[in-house]
């Protein structure tokens, strides 16, 4: 990777509602549920897994959604929301495949740790699955630790937090 690709890296918050977003949000659905059912996924599966699990709440006061793009084009996003006065949640963070390697990851994860702050946050929680190794890989190097259980997340296999 060279400093100008992460130069190029560049992130808006936007409301998840938005088409850009939406897009993004679809293939960050389509991924994580083809990786968890080990086949890809069958038309109509990804919009009833945005339907069970919205993402409107992550819009001011109870969140936000980043959208990250690389030489602008839509690359990745990832979600804030507020879990308690103290604490964010890091939430549908992803990156596409082939823009991975080029410094998104850490952009994203920057981008919403200092949203998280701006929410009064002074930690950022964190839950993620098994299969999904290279996350939790990412977010060890970022310095997020594993923590106890929290939440309902019926897919959460490992919980990470981050003092910021």
């Amino acid at each position: 990777m060279t400093g100008n690709q992460l130069l190029n890296w560049s992130v808006d918050r936007v409301a998840p509602t938005e088409p850009d977003a939406l897009r993004a949000l679809f293939r960050y659905y389509d991924e994580i549920g083809s990786r968890y059912y080990g086949r890809p996924l069958e038309p109509g599966e990804v919009e009833q897994i945005m339907t069970d699990f919205p993402s409107d709440d992550l819009t001011p006061p109870t969140g936000t959604f980043l959208l990250a793009r690389l030489d602008g084009e839509v690359a990745g996003c990832v979600g804030v929301r507020v879990y308690s006065p103290e604490i964010a949640e890091l939430t549908r963070m992803f990156v596409d495949g082939a823009h991975r390697g080029s410094g998104g990851a850490g952009v994203l994860l920057r981008a919403a740790e200092d949203a998280a702050r701006e929410f009064g946050a002074k930690s950022m929680w964190l839950n993620t699955r098994d299969d999904l190794v290279e996350a939790r890989a990412l977010y060890a190097r970022h310095g997020y630790r594993p923590i106890p259980p929290y939440g309902d997340d019926p897919y959460a296999e490992h919980w990470f937090g981050k003092e910021l």
